[in-house]
């Protein structure tokens, strides 16, 4: 009763946000009173206007925002197996009076820094190096924070060929098992697997022009309607903003962005960042780490609605073998060889009656030539 008292309450959570974020294209009907009508053009506007928000090249990036937030900020590099992802960041830093271990996407200013950066997006050896820092992370007893922020893992061919997909997912068994808090902040673009490979934690925070979602809009588009056209309409059905994002539990907060958006006043992001990650911290510090570690495991099973029904048990029929098959098909007189069409194991049963007709072997009828003799 309370889990479904629980799932009312967040269903209702969603519906209010959808409605808080389509208010923008509602238009009152104002000859018979009737209730708004959802103008489906303004909602995609809006819902794309969030998006290219969290694009903003302007944004801060982790680099930046631990540099404003932080003091004693050391970056480590390499993963100790290929090289260094400049892709991805991490090292020590000290975050109010909390010592951490840092992680996070790191994207560019400028068109020659985002090359560098790769746009944000990942090789294997990122996340390698992602996995390196968090396991000393736990060896020393540091809190980790990660700053997610890229629109998805590197897709080409030498980031396949040194094991992407393995990278990812050790680096996301590693962070659900890992003996230390997590928190976890999306910064702007949260999307796919890149993203969850350092999402993994105790408390998900996002600030509100940040987008989180399993694909982007375009790449959602291409597959459903088969042109990226539509990623619009693409974003309103992912439900990607923040806000809709808390609203079905996968964020636990949303952070204000000053002004027009984090990029308008960055020092004042990360400020308000900054206070948001170190109560988290002062939070979860004082749990017990076997109760937080399976905490964070049953937290992310569970995302996604589901019903669990019994299905109906099937009396199963016992086969026969082949001998019992052709036994049965015997007995029953069925054609198993044809001689013809039509034929039978069996002669056909003369009627007695009938005169002047013989049958032969093959069931088939002649007429019986009295004059034969002549």
């Amino acid at each position: 009763m309370a889990r479904a008292k629980s799932k009312s309450r967040s269903k209702s959570k969603v519906e209010a946000e959808t409605q808080e974020l389509t208010a923008v294209g509602a238009t009152a009907k104002a000859t018979n009173g009737e209730a708004p009508a959802v103008d489906d053009e303004a909602l995609r506007e809006a819902v794309w206007a969030r998006v290219q928000m969290a694009r903003n090249v302007q944004r801060p990036h982790t680099l930046e925002l631990v540099g404003r937030m932080a003091r004693d900020v050391v970056e480590l590099h390499g993963d100790r197996r290929f090289g260094d992802d400049p892709a991805l960041v991490g090292g020590f830093a000290t975050i109010g009076s909390h010592r951490v271990v840092f992680l996070g996407h790191q994207k560019g200013n400028d068109v020659e820094e985002n090359i560098r950066r790769n746009f944000g997006m990942p090789h294997p050896e990122g996340y390698r190096k992602a996995t390196r820092l968090v396991r000393l992370a736990e060896r020393l007893g540091l809190p980790v924070v990660t700053f997610v922020d890229t629109p998805g893992a590197a897709p080409d061919a030498p980031s396949e060929e040194r094991g992407q997909a393995e990278a990812i997912a050790r680096s996301i068994a590693d962070l659900t098992s890992l003996r230390t808090p997590i928190v976890t902040v999306i910064t702007g673009e949260g999307g796919s697997g890149g993203a969850l490979a350092i999402a993994v934690g105790d408390v998900v925070l996002a600030l509100e022009n940040a987008i989180y979602s399993v694909i982007s809009p375009e790449g959602c588009a291409s597959i459903l309607w088969r042109t990226s056209d539509m990623a619009r309409q693409a974003a309103v059905a992912m439900r990607l903003t923040a806000r809709e994002q808390q609203a079905l539990g996968v964020i636990d907060a949303v952070i204000g962005e000053p002004g027009e958006g984090a990029h308008a006043d960055p020092d004042e992001t990360a400020t308000r960042l900054g206070e948001a990650i170190e109560a988290q911290l002062e939070a979860l510090v004082h749990h017990d780490l076997d109760a937080l570690v399976k905490a964070r495991y049953r937290r992310y099973r569970d995302y996604g609605a589901f019903t669990t029904t019994d299905l109906p048990v099937r009396e199963r029929r016992e086969r026969q073998n082949w001998v019992d098959r052709l036994r049965a098909v015997l007995d029953s007189g069925e054609s198993v060889i044809g001689v013809g069409e039509g034929a039978r194991l069996a002669p056909e049963v003369v009627d007695d009656n009938e005169e002047g007709r013989e049958t032969d072997v093959g069931g088939r009828s002649q007429l019986a030539d009295e004059g034969s003799d002549k």
